[in-house]
């Protein structure tokens, strides 16, 4: 038995998944993800943060670990076990208890004609977590985990409660099965400040329990929550490692123009170059050789022909042609 394998709660190991888009007349293949390699522990828990501007891929990669999407290439394991590989009943019994979503938009989770706790108790009584007489009990227990309660919630439509409330219930919700690992596709950012940090404090305390894939842009809550960061790129994780390395002191070009765009609270330190980081640019995604190398500051010659390795440095892998030497 590979005993380094046994220790992973989850592998993903060249994880591509491959789309058509429309150029010009033709229908032509891109990567939206493309070639993703990282594994989380199972001895430990943690908060993996997947940041990087729209497009990156990172709503995709999320999709793929929920096993929502299947990918075009690579490997994608839980706990040893390939996820595409999974028959309807291990899918629906097993996998989909461990690993549960949580998503974007607390408003569109919820039928605005049904009552919160329809859903509650549905979850708990689909994955068999309890009888009906008892159902309460595993619905309270998930919903005490967020800072709310049966008693709050019962009877009560979604247009009744604030979008903290919705979100901490969707949270709840997802807690009923007593997962593994819950990922978090931009959990946040329809919430506004005050909520989003209530939200990010609730992840750290719910990190004693499960593992978490925190999906984000913000690369603020992702300091503040992570223990380790991915950065994304076209598709590309282009620097992994602890949030204090990667995101106190980048390395890959990408990864320091991110940071440089977070606003900077103190006016003494305020940012004076101008940053542009443009989400629509589809034609990095088609580029020979880096993806970044359109907007790379420090670019070299080889950065447009050849495309960078991953290369292990001060602690966190990055894929830039200035480390691969």
């Amino acid at each position: 038995m590979d005993r380094t394998r046994d220790s992973h709660l989850l592998e993903v190991e060249n994880l591509s998944r491959s789309f058509n888009v429309r150029r010009g007349l033709s229908s032509t293949p891109f990567l939206a993800v493309d070639g993703a390699n990282f594994a989380m522990p199972a001895e430990r828990h943690e908060i993996l943060t997947v940041a990087g501007e729209s497009g990156s891929g990172k709503t995709t990669l999320a999709r793929m670990i929920l096993g929502l999407i299947k990918p075009t290439d690579g490997r994608l394991a839980f706990r040893g076990r390939e996820v595409t590989r999974l028959n309807a009943a291990e899918r629906r019994i097993w996998f989909r208890r461990e690993v549960q979503p949580i998503f974007q938009d607390p408003f569109a989770a919820f039928n605005p004609l049904r009552r919160i706790e329809t859903y509650l108790y549905e979850t708990a009584l689909n994955f068999q977590i309890a009888k009906r007489a008892n159902v309460d009990e595993p619905v309270d227990s998930a919903l005490a985990a967020v800072g709310l309660s049966l008693k709050e919630v019962k009877g009560r439509y979604p247009s009744e409660l604030s979008g903290g409330q919705l979100q901490r219930i969707s949270i709840a919700r997802a807690l009923i099965t007593r997962p593994s690992l819950l990922v978090a596709d931009e959990p946040v950012s329809m919430l506004d400040a005050s909520l989003r940090m209530s939200v990010v404090n609730l992840f750290r305390t719910l990190k004693e329990q499960q593992s978490l894939i925190y999906i984000t842009h913000d690369l603020a809550t992702a300091y503040y929550a992570s223990d380790r960061v991915a950065i994304m790129l076209r598709g590309w994780i282009v620097e992994l490692g602890p949030v204090e390395k990667v995101l106190g002191n980048p390395l890959h070009p990408y990864t320091q123009l991110l940071k440089n765009s977070v606003l900077e609270p103190d006016p003494a330190n305020k940012v004076q170059t101008k940053v542009v980081l443009s989400a629509s640019d589809t034609e990095d995604y088609f580029r020979t050789g880096c993806k970044f190398a359109g907007r790379c500051p420090r670019v070299m010659d080889v950065c447009r022909r050849v495309v960078p390795k991953d290369v292990f440095v001060d602690g966190r892998t990055v894929k830039c042609h200035l480390y691969g030497n």
